[in-house]
């Protein structure tokens, strides 16, 4: 891969780095594994390093420090130092045990009719539609519906969801425009409002705690804490951003991993079983979530090289996630592909809340549209969306075959 290594950045990274960043990942892994990025920062794209970091009782989520000279005071600060994935103890454990509990296994079990049915009527659906795009008319519908769903969101109002799911999230890139930040400060504004409104009528009209992930906040648990208003407000948009976008990126990235490899899409044609593995892998192979960050609050040793304190460092689980020293062939796609360690889903106190309701909708949008359509493919070029931090699609026209 010819790249300058030294001036290597996630702001300005090389010619074709969006398309295909795993070549500069292997130079990086291979020449400079703790590599610096600026004054205080470093990326890591060893799988150990990023294990070790993400275990680590010195490396804080807490953003603040980060983001304010990037996002300001601003409702889009306020948002990403408030929601779950960007705090540490005592907040992140009050709000994770919160969500955790909406989100245990009986109410994972009572989603999986409610999705077989919807993923199926799109693929209904998408029968008639003349020219299919994987993402707008397939992927990026199943999460919309899902956090709806959960949050009990009325239909004629999820409309604008994915819209200000990805301007919240575009926010996050290493340098993200004034264009960017303005656009995402108004999604935060008008998704506040709707939800002030539908917390609203929730304590008016309270739902099912066990089916309704709102009420279940609202209420709190048993004789435990609840959340406070703005910290309510923000894990509900936290819910709908993670849940949105890396399930978006899951589910397209892996079904054209697939188109693009038939070999592995006629072995998963002929052999439903594999289709938990076959996640696993899609989630390895291409993670949706590419970057992740951390700061060091004291020294962190990786391989005898030292982490000063007060260092930002973002962690590389794309790069991780193709590390030879961990994975034979890691440039293949196996779909029976054991063990598969990978960091798509994060690891320690920080692993990703909704990982089962992610795999849950994976397995189902794959696995029924192949066993339908076993004949699935690509009808033109594909379009990438240029973010680093996130890896997927805006488009991807296909036809079922």
């Amino acid at each position: 891969m010819d790249f300058d290594l030294a001036s290597f950045t996630l702001a300005q990274p090389p010619a074709g780095f969006i398309e295909d960043p795993y070549p500069v990942y292997a130079e990086l892994r291979r020449r400079s594994p703790v590599h610096p990025l600026a004054a205080g920062s470093v990326l890591l794209t060893r799988h150990d390093d990023v294990l070790e970091v993400y275990r680590s009782p010195h490396a804080s989520s807490d953003k603040k420090r980060e983001f304010a000279p990037k996002l300001g005071d601003s409702p889009l600060f306020e948002h990403h130092t408030t929601s779950l994935v960007f705090s540490d103890p005592p907040l992140h454990t009050r709000v994770r045990r919160l969500l955790m509990g909406a989100l245990n296994q009986r109410a994972i079990a009572r989603m999986e009719p409610g999705l077989v049915a919807l993923v199926d009527g799109l693929l209904d659906r998408l029968a008639d539609v003349r020219e299919p795009d994987l993402i707008e008319d397939y992927a990026a519908r199943i999460p919309v519906e899902v956090i709806g769903n959960l949050l009990d969101v009325p239909h004629d109002e999820r409309e604008p969801l994915r819209g200000w799911s990805l301007a919240i999230l575009s926010a996050l890139e290493p340098a993200p425009s004034q264009a960017v930040l303005d656009t995402g400060n108004a999604a935060v504004r008008d998704f506040l409002a709707q939800l002030r409104r539908l917390i609203a009528e929730r304590r008016r009209d309270p739902g099912d705690p066990e089916a309704d992930v709102l009420t279940r906040l609202l209420q709190g648990e048993v004789g435990g804490e609840r959340l406070t208003e703005n910290e309510l407000l923000h894990n509900c948009i936290f819910l709908l951003n993670a849940g949105h976008e890396t399930t978006t990126n899951l589910i397209g990235n892996g079904l054209h991993a697939l188109m693009t490899h038939r070999g592995e899409l006629e072995r998963l044609a002929a052999d439903p079983a594999l289709l938990p593995t076959a996640v696993e892998e899609l989630l390895r192979y291409e993670s949706p979530l590419q970057l992740n960050n951390r700061l060091a609050t004291a020294p962190i040793e990786l391989r005898g090289q030292v982490i000063p304190a007060g260092t930002f460092v973002t962690l590389g689980i794309g790069a991780a996630n193709r590390d030879p020293e961990v994975y034979a062939e890691p440039d293949r796609l196996d779909i029976a592909r054991r063990p598969n360690p990978h960091l798509a889903f994060g690891q320690g106190a920080h692993a990703c809340a909704g990982l089962n309701v992610a795999r849950l909708e994976a397995r189902i949008a794959i696995g029924r549209l192949v066993a339908r359509h076993p004949r699935v493919a690509l009808r033109g070029e594909p379009l990438r969306d240029r973010r680093v931090r996130f890896r997927g699609f805006r488009s991807v026209p296909f036809t079922l075959g």
